[in-house]
């Protein structure tokens, strides 16, 4: 089979744009079937403080998911490995799952996404577009794993602060999670290089900065 030849730039643009806006205002379909409570169990109904902390926490969540279309989107365009490239659009129509079930588990909250999504996505897509063509495919991979690494321990702090009795919730976010250990765990085989510890401090501010935001906006 004959590799994909590289894109134009006004292909790229287009094909940017278009991401974005599918990410952004398009309504997703998850392939897998929405994570259910093991075994299933009568919930108890959630007082409104703790359905609006549901809300806010599965809101942060979507907007995880909002800048990692962001990332694999602006990874696979700016790679010229049509290998990684495939690499990266895999990850990413697996992470549309994760946007799908937080959607709807917001819907099911009464709760909506956050206000700034598309601040986020551009935000995250130029990361990606710089890793991507400035530093080249393994750094790029890099902020695949520190990313994902951040993401891991975000979700595992939600386990902690969901509600006890919303099941729901925490059976979507223990699967994302699984999911993002996994990607951190392919992006590492596909020859990731560690990030410098500077680099890292500032992913981690500026995940401070998105996701206190996103708790409210």
């Amino acid at each position: 089979m004959n590799a994909r030849p590289p894109l134009s730039a006004l292909d790229t643009l287009l094909s940017a744009a278009d991401g974005a806006l599918r990410t952004v205002f398009g309504a997703h379909r998850a392939a897998r079937p929405c994570p259910q409570p093991t075994p299933p169990a009568q919930q108890a109904p959630l007082s409104e403080p703790e359905r609006r902390l549901s809300g806010a926490l599965m809101r942060v969540n979507h907007v995880g998911e909002v800048c990692a279309q962001a990332l694999y989107t602006a990874q696979a365009l700016a790679t010229r490995d049509p290998a990684l490239r495939a690499h990266f659009e895999a990850a990413a129509r697996e992470e549309v799952d994760h946007l799908a079930w937080t959607e709807q588990r917001l819907a099911e909250l009464g709760d909506r996404t956050s206000w700034l999504n598309p601040l986020w996505y551009a935000g995250a897509f130029g990361i990606g577009w710089v890793a991507g063509r400035l530093a080249g495919d393994r750094v790029s991979l890099g902020f695949v794993v520190e990313t994902e690494r951040q993401v891991e321990q975000h979700l595992q702090s939600h386990l902690e602060r969901l509600p006890a009795q919303d099941a729901s919730s925490r059976a979507i976010v223990q699967q994302m999670k699984e999911d993002e250990v996994r990607h951190a765990l392919d992006a590492e085989a596909a020859g990731a290089v560690p990030l410098p510890a500077p680099v890292q401090w500032l992913m981690r501010a500026a995940a401070k900065v998105m996701t206190t935001t996103a708790h409210r906006v």
